[in-house]
């Protein structure tokens, strides 16, 4: 990619007492270059801002240039966020994956949603999972000479066949191929596997964990950590795919499976390098693993533990409730049905607090046609049939990992206010266990 073909960064939001407000950059604003040098991502711009004296050509809102000299401590950020950490555009998927979420959902919806993201950069930055399937051998280079480790891999299966079908793409075969180059270039990944049952389970998962296993014996480990995910299906997917359910008794068994090689990688690397997603456990209604069994959460992300840290965390902050509030509360606390039994000491903790009555609505999406269903996917459609003959005391407490990341809509395109508005109710977002407790007090 020429550097004429890079956009300028479109600026969004100046930092108050930074440099950048100081110096008079405005939302608006666009930034062009560095140092004689466009960033092409916010990977560049972090790196070429690293220097103490830095030479900015930036666009106002109005289209002029101008020409800023700064002079800063080394590495000291200039307070500046951009509307994407991409600014030569998202790398796409070039996969035909029959799991992937993004053809399994109805047309119509905002554009974003169609996106098929597969960009090392957002995997870097933010720890999204790729494939490795769409890089030239520029993207390679630029993520060994710039050290960009470690990465989030989709892998599914090592076995070239297999890949080949999940994936149907003729390099998803080259797996191992690559995890080879990133232990070469003493790089490193954390892995996932989602398992579709008939296709990549039984035999074929334990190889994958097996050659993943492979991968963690250096000083410098290629493969830091794998985790298996149950895959997830709606009933928007494409007639014609080939994929089966997760059952409780294929839950189960993966459960299994997956425990005696857990047992096997903790006696031969000290760590249980393989992790089951909480849904293996929530689907096959088996108990959770304790908090030590996760260490230090290494597979967060995948939904590993999250449950486990969640209850952990609110038990913590729990310490501080008062012993009653006043006036009384009635509050109604939507979650997916998929966490109901899990989050019951939540509920009983916060209803020992005198005049507060908080309940748990336990949902599954009708949406999606899902019978167990995680928080993150109950759309406002789902909550307003499931909550539209309930008594709604007070008003809601609504988890905002329901909505798009910085906006009020829901993956069905329903706003929290639309919502709110035919619900005739309150409803107050909840980005933390903290905002939980202090709606639930104040």
């Amino acid at each position: 990619m020429s550097a004429s073909s890079i956009r300028p960064a479109l600026i969004t939001k100046v930092l108050s007492d930074s440099i950048a407000a100081e110096i008079g950059f405005e939302a608006g604003d666009r930034l062009v270059s560095i140092n004689g040098q466009r960033p092409r991502d916010l990977i560049d711009y972090q790196f070429l801002c690293a220097d103490e004296v830095l030479q900015l050509e930036v666009l106002d809102a109005h289209g002029k240039t101008h020409h800023v000299e700064i002079e800063k401590d080394y590495d000291e950020d200039l307070g500046l966020e951009f509307e994407s950490a991409l600014f030569d555009g998202l790398i796409q998927c070039n996969n035909r994956c029959p799991f992937c979420f993004i053809d399994q959902q109805p047309p119509g919806k905002r554009d974003s949603l169609y996106l098929k993201d597969d960009d090392y950069r957002l995997s870097f930055l933010y720890g999204s999972y790729l494939t490795l399937t769409n890089l030239t051998q520029r993207e390679w280079d630029r993520i060994a000479q710039m050290r960009l480790s470690p990465l989030y891999v989709s892998v599914h299966a090592t076995e070239p066949n297999v890949r080949h079908r999940l994936l149907k793409n003729p390099r998803a075969g080259e797996i191992l191929d690559r995890l080879h180059w990133f232990q070469e270039h003493r790089l490193q990944i954390h892995a996932q596997v989602v398992v579709c049952p008939g296709m990549n389970d039984g035999i074929h998962l334990e190889r994958t964990l097996l050659d993943l296993a492979q991968f963690h014996q250096d000083e410098i480990p290629a493969v830091i950590s794998a985790a298996v995910v149950p895959v997830g299906l709606t009933r928007f997917r494409p007639a014609e795919d080939e994929l089966i359910p997760v059952t409780p008794e294929k839950a189960r068994e993966v459960i299994a499976q997956v425990q005696v090689l857990q047992e096997k990688f903790r006696r031969q690397f000290g760590t249980m390098f393989a992790w089951l997603a909480d849904e293996w456990f929530l689907i096959g209604n088996q108990p959770l693993p304790p908090e030590s069994h996760y260490e230090d959460y290494p597979q967060l992300g995948n939904g590993v533990g999250s449950i486990r840290q969640f209850l952990k965390e609110f038990r913590s902050a729990a310490s501080s409730l008062p012993t009653h509030v006043s006036p009384p509360r009635k509050l109604v606390w939507v979650v997916g049905n998929a966490v109901e039994q899990a989050f019951q000491p939540v509920v009983q903790r916060l209803n020992q607090v005198k005049g507060l009555d908080v309940s748990m609505a336990a949902l599954r999406s009708d949406y999606w046609g899902q019978q167990i269903t995680v928080t993150g996917l109950l759309t406002g459609q789902d909550l307003l049939q499931g909550l539209r003959e309930r008594d709604l005391g007070d008003g809601l407490l609504l988890p905002t990992l329901m909505l798009k990341h910085g906006e009020d809509t829901f993956l069905d395109d329903m706003t929290v206010d639309e919502l709110a508005c035919q619900l005739d109710t309150k409803i107050w977002r909840i980005q933390s266990i903290d905002a939980l407790l202090q709606t639930c007090i104040l």
